[in-house]
C-alpha cells in the first residue's frame, strides 16, 4: 500500500513536470514567432495567408524547427533532482537558444552572405534565399545542440563553452561559404554565388543548404572527440576550431568522392549552376549530409 502511494505521488510529480515543460516549450515557440515578427517588421499572418509568401513561410518554419531542436536539447541537458529546477534550466537554455539563433541569423546576414539584404529578399518572396536562411538556422540549432550536450552542468562555465562552440561554428560556416563561392566563381566565369541566389536559383540554394547542414553535423562530430574542461576557455575554443575544420574538410572531400561515384557521368556544374536542376542538387545535398552523418556515427 505504501509503495502504491509513493508511485502515485511520483506519477503526479512527473505529470506536473511534463506539463510545465510543455507549457515552457509552447511559450518559447510563441517568443520565437514574436522575435521573428520583430525582425521582419511585418504582419506574419498577412504574409502567409494573404500574400502566400512561400519564402517567408520557409523562414518561419526553419526558425520554429530550430528552436524545437534547442528545446529538445535543453530537456535532455537539464540535470537536477528537483523538477522545478529542471524546468527552470530548460527555460534558460531555451531563451539562450533563441538569442544564439538570432545571433547566428545576424552573422549570416551581415558577415557570411553580406552582399544583399536577406530580410528584403524574403519579404519579396525569394524562395532560394528563404531556403538558404532556413538551412543556416537549422544548422545553427544543430550545432548549439551538440555543444549543449557536450557541456556538463548548469553553470557559467557551460554558458561560456556554448558561446565558444557557437563562435567556432559561425567561423567554420563562413570559411565553407567562401570556399563554395570561390568554386562557383571559377566554374561560372567569375559570377557571384550570392548574386545568383538573389536571382532566385533554387537548385543552388538546395546545394548550398546541404553544405551548411553538412557543416553542422561535421562540427557535431568534432564534439564527440573533445573532453570538456570547464575552466579551460582558450583550449576549448582552439580544440573546437581545429577539429571542426578537420571534420568539415573531411566531409567536403568524402562528399566530393561520393558525388563522383553516385552521380557518375553527370556534369554537376552544368546541371546545377547552368540548368538549375533541382533533382541533382537535392541528391548532392543528401550525399553531403549523409557523409557528415556517417562521420558523426563513426565517432559517437
Amino acid at each position: 500500500m505504501h509503495a502504491d502511494i509513493l508511485t502515485l505521488s511520483y506519477s503526479h510529480e512527473m505529470l506536473a513536470y511534463f506539463s510545465a515543460d510543455i507549457v515552457i516549450a509552447l511559450l518559447l515557440l510563441i517568443i520565437m514567432r514574436w522575435v521573428y515578427t520583430l525582425w521582419t517588421k511585418v504582419d506574419g499572418t498577412k504574409e502567409l495567408s494573404e500574400k502566400d509568401n512561400f519564402a517567408f513561410g520557409v523562414s518561419v518554419a526553419s526558425s520554429l524547427l530550430a528552436l524545437s531542436v534547442v528545446v529538445w536539447s535543453a530537456a535532455e541537458q537539464a540535470s537536477s533532482d528537483d523538477y522545478l529546477t529542471q524546468s527552470l534550466q530548460m527555460l534558460v537554455y531555451g531563451i539562450g537558444g533563441i538569442i544564439l539563433i538570432k545571433l547566428g541569423r545576424w552573422a549570416h546576414d551581415k558577415v557570411i552572405l553580406n552582399r544583399f539584404n536577406k530580410r528584403e529578399q524574403i519579404l519579396q518572396g525569394n524562395v532560394s534565399i528563404g531556403l538558404v536562411d532556413g538551412a543556416n538556422t537549422i544548422a545553427t540549432a544543430m550545432i548549439i545542440r551538440s555543444v549543449m550536450l557536450w557541456t556538463d552542468g548548469f553553470t557559467w562555465y557551460s554558458g561560456i563553452a556554448i558561446l565558444s562552440g557557437f563562435l567556432v561554428a559561425q567561423t567554420v560556416m563562413l570559411v565553407t561559404t567562401r570556399l563554395m563561392e570561390r568554386r562557383f566563381a571559377q566554374d561560372n566565369q567569375d559570377d557571384s554565388m550570392q548574386d545568383v541566389l538573389v536571382r532566385g536559383q533554387i537548385a543552388l540554394a538546395i546545394q548550398h543548404g546541404g553544405h551548411l547542414l553538412g557543416v553542422a553535423f561535421a562540427v557535431s562530430a568534432a564534439s564527440k572527440l573533445l573532453i570538456y574542461y570547464p575552466e579551460s576557455y582558450v583550449s576549448n575554443l582552439i580544440n573546437w576550431l581545429f577539429l571542426a575544420m578537420l571534420f568539415t574538410l573531411l566531409t567536403i572531400v568524402l562528399a566530393w568522392v561520393a558525388k563522383r561515384v553516385v552521380l557518375k557521368g553527370i556534369d554537376l556544374v552544368r546541371e546545377v549552376d547552368l540548368q538549375h536542376n533541382i533533382g541533382v542538387a537535392s541528391i548532392e545535398m543528401a550525399l553531403t549530409i549523409g557523409v557528415a552523418l556517417v562521420l558523426l556515427g563513426l565517432v559517437s
